[in-house]
């Protein structure tokens, strides 16, 4: 059951950093804010999603 549960959140967490990468890309900043925005959501994910959530781009 573990191997479920965990492979499941995996998923979930995919799912969000990819939803965060496409948020980046279709947002108005520039595009080498972009690529460093992108780089940090999958170099760092956990880290890099929070601190996108409170300083990335908006629209």
């Amino acid at each position: 059951m573990g191997i479920e549960v965990g492979g499941l959140l995996g998923l979930i967490w995919l799912i969000i950093v990819i939803w965060a990468i496409v948020k980046v890309a279709k947002s108005s900043a520039g595009g080498l804010a972009k690529l460093i925005w992108i780089l940090v959501l999958l170099f760092f994910p956990l880290i890099g999603l929070i601190i996108w959530f409170l300083f990335g781009p908006k629209g």
